[in-house]
Order: C-alpha cells, then sequence, then structure tokens
C-alpha cells in the first residue's frame, strides 16, 4: 500500500498539469493491491439514474443488500477501482452490494454526490428492500458519504437503513484535526496539498466557502441525533486519524451506537490489502460480522 501511495504522490508531483482524464486513469489501478475476492459475480445496473455495479456473491442473502461509496475525494476512484475490495466487503457478509458511481467534481459539485446516493437508496426501497435490511459503507470520501446519506435521508424523514460502515471518513473538510500534520509523514498518501487541493475542486471555492462545515460536506460538524449504529475503522498511521476518532466521540455525544477501531501502524484505507494482508482480512471479516449481527444473519451462514 505504501509502494502505491508513495508512487502516486510522486507522479503527480511530477505531472502538475495533467489533465482529470489522466488523474482519473492513474487512480483506477487502486485495486491492483486487492486479491481477487472469487465466487463473486459483478453485474452492472442503473440505481434510479445512477450507474451501479452490483457485486453478489455465491448464495447470497436476497432479502439484504448494502450500499457502497467509493472514495477518491469526490474527483477520482470509481465503482470499478474499488470493485474488488467492496467484492471483499460484499463476500465476507454474505450479501449482495451496490456500489455507486455517483456524479463526481469537478463537472458536479457538491453536493450531489449525496444527492445520487439518496436517490439509489430510494431506488433499493423501490426494489422491495426493507430499512431494516440494508446498511451503508464506504471509504475515505465514500466514509464521509456513508454518514452525509444518513443525515441527509433523517432529514428528509425517509426510513434509515440498519447500520453504517465508514472507513477512513474524510469527515473534516476544514482540516483541524491534529493528526493532519502529525501524521503527514507516516502517511504516504494524504498530504495536506492533496487534500486541500480536492476539497476546493469538489466545493468550487478557494478554501474559505462555507460549505467546508456543511454538514453534509463535513459530517464532523453535524447533529447526528437519531442516526442507527456506526462502525468506523481507521488505520493509525493516517492523516485523516483525528477525522474518525471525533467523528466517533461527536457520534457518540449524540447517542449514536458507535464502534470504533484504529489498526495501528495502518495506511490509509488500507482495507484495500485484501485477500494480499492479514490485518485488511481481519479488518474485513470484523466489518463483516458487525454487518451479520446488524442485519440479524447468523454469523455461521457466512
Amino acid at each position: 500500500m505504501s509502494d502505491l501511495y508513495k508512487g502516486w504522490v510522486a507522479t503527480l508531483a511530477a505531472h502538475p498539469d495533467w489533465p482529470i482524464d489522466q488523474v482519473r486513469r492513474l487512480f483506477e489501478h487502486w485495486g491492483d493491491v486487492t486479491g481477487e475476492p472469487g465466487d463473486v459475480d459483478y453485474v452492472e445496473a442503473d440505481a434510479g439514474g445512477v450507474p451501479a455495479l452490483w457485486a453478489i456473491p455465491k448464495g447470497a442473502s436476497a432479502d439484504h443488500v448494502i450500499q457502497a461509496t467509493h472514495g477518491g475525494g469526490y474527483v477520482v476512484g470509481s465503482r470499478y477501482s474499488h470493485r474488488k475490495l467492496f467484492g471483499h466487503i460484499a463476500k465476507a457478509t454474505g450479501v449482495r452490494t451496490l456500489i455507486l458511481d455517483y456524479r463526481r467534481a469537478p463537472e458536479h459539485l457538491h453536493p450531489a454526490p449525496v444527492e445520487d446516493a439518496v436517490t439509489a437508496y430510494r431506488w433499493l426501497l423501490g426494489q422491495g428492500y426493507q430499512p431494516r435490511n440494508i446498511a451503508l459503507t464506504g471509504d475515505s470520501a465514500g466514509g464521509a458519504l456513508a454518514v452525509t446519506t444518513l443525515l441527509a435521508l433523517r432529514d428528509r424523514g425517509l426510513p434509515l437503513p440498519s447500520a453504517s460502515a465508514p472507513l477512513s471518513p474524510w469527515s473534516d473538510l476544514l482540516a483541524t484535526g491534529k493528526s493532519n500534520t502529525e501524521n503527514e509523514e507516516r502517511d504516504h498518501f494524504v498530504k495536506r496539498h492533496l487534500a486541500a487541493n480536492l476539497s476546493a475542486v469538489y466545493l468550487g471555492d478557494k478554501g474559505e466557502s462555507p460549505a467546508r462545515r456543511d454538514p453534509l460536506a463535513s459530517p464532523l460538524y453535524a447533529d447526528f441525533a437519531g442516526l442507527p449504529p456506526l462502525y468506523i475503522q481507521v488505520g493509525g498511521d493516517e492523516a485523516l486519524l483525528d477525522d474518525a476518532s471525533r467523528l466517533a466521540e461527536a457520534a457518540r455525544a449524540a447517542g449514536v451506537d458507535v464502534t470504533y477501531e484504529v489498526w495501528p501502524e495502518q495506511q490509509h484505507v488500507f482495507q484495500f490489502l485484501a485477500g494480499t494482508a492479514p490485518e485488511a482480512d481481519d479488518a474485513v471479516a470484523k466489518l463483516a460480522g458487525w454487518l451479520r449481527a446488524r442485519f440479524g444473519l447468523n454469523a455461521a451462514a457466512a
């Protein structure tokens, strides 16, 4: 994981004028470090107008579903770059997983990704899935979406899913956490300048926009009252460590059932190493066990 991230940072520094399509092609290789989960079928889908990809494990529950949102700062990443990561989660949980290709910046600014996640969730309800049998997950910016989607659903009076599992959530676009500086050398990917650039692209601003405190952009500043249980995983060497820890603290203070885990010496979204590293496999297995418990599924049947 470290070598992949170091290579990306060096490549971007060497090509500051690359067009967005070229940058996106670079990040489509995110899944190169992930082992193929096997026994998972992938089927293209249209989730109410949102392009998506089903990850369907062999013998998956027909009644339960996970809605997954990929990371990439709302600018890069796709259902394909994250196919294998969410395929591992789908397989370990034994549940069909819908991987969204929400609209990205700079073509589509905030709150387009949140709107697409809400649209896809409404579509799942329309397909007959019961809210208690739906869970959300996502990584980095997609991890934030796994929380902001809950906020948008709650505020619109829609029934909430049973749970959400954000991985390394990017919860504070103001970057006020101490780990942004204290862990910058240990984190080989999320550098302050990179995060600042992605924030500016997503919000269409120069860094001073009030939208950086908008709970649908920075869920750290949200009112968490009434949200379902959260399970947050983060690597101990991450610049976004405080984004995760403070999100967990704020949600707990609002009465939300929060499980929060720091995985020592791990990089940003280390779960990408599923199928190739025991730490990632263990994290995915714990995540799957937690989701199955929220769904009321028999763990022995996984």
